[in-house]
């Protein structure tokens, strides 16, 4: 405040602009608390995962490093009443024992409505993957027993959707595991396989189960 009573231009200033700034922060804390009850109060269920089918069109075994070309179907169902899912990033890929037997294929990304299923048949191959030698005898060893235990997997991000609002981005990972047994081996359903294992065993196979399977879903 200036002589004789009267206020100075620069305090003024300062007081106003302490005015915005308070109702910003206020204005912001009260759309950071609505979304928070809003959250709370719809708390969206992550989506489920299922792999319906797979189909192994060869598989090649001759060397330490695997060669293999397949396709799979996998849906995946959103549970929520009110919560739409986006699908920003999705890859999809398979493991044996652990490694990386394909390489990373990425999905469409979608909207997935309340209640909607989606589905994808991608095809992924590997052309030889290089892995540890233990990997290939444990695989040669599974197919001369009649059965595969592969692992389907997808990684990428989802976000929320309630009305026109949606959230931040999250990490969605999906783990299905896919059972495979040659012809004439009741394993986990009908199936019907084939593929070169080396070491002279040559079989064109075409690999499908009947049965989907549950994946396990984090997010």
């Amino acid at each position: 405040m200036s002589k004789g009573g009267k206020l100075h231009p620069d305090w003024i200033l300062r007081r106003c602009c302490g005015s915005i700034a308070a109702c910003i922060l206020t204005l912001a804390v009260l759309v950071g608390f609505i979304v928070l009850v809003i959250y709370l109060a719809i708390h969206p269920s992550k989506p489920s995962f299922y792999l319906q089918d797979v189909q192994l069109r060869n598989i090649d075994l001759s060397d330490p490093a695997i060669s293999l070309n397949l396709q799979v179907t996998i849906a995946s169902r959103n549970p929520n009443d009110r919560v739409g899912i986006y699908y920003k990033t999705l890859h999809v890929f398979t493991t044996y024992r652990d490694e990386p037997i394909t390489v990373p294929v990425t999905l469409p990304a979608i909207y997935q409505g309340h209640k909607d299923v989606s589905v994808w048949s991608p095809v992924m191959s590997g052309e030889s993957v290089p892995v540890g030698q233990y990997v290939a005898d444990a695989m040669k060893q599974d197919i001369g027993a009649g059965y595969v235990l592969l692992h389907v997997k997808v990684d990428g991000r989802v976000k929320w959707k309630v009305g026109s609002w949606v959230s931040g981005s999250y990490h969605i990972f999906a783990n299905c595991p896919a059972l495979l047994a040659a012809s004439g081996n009741n394993i986990g359903g009908a199936f019907a396989m084939s593929a070169t294992a080396g070491a002279g065993h040559n079989a064109t196979v075409s690999l499908k189960f009947a049965q989907a399977a549950d994946c396990t879903v984090e997010v």
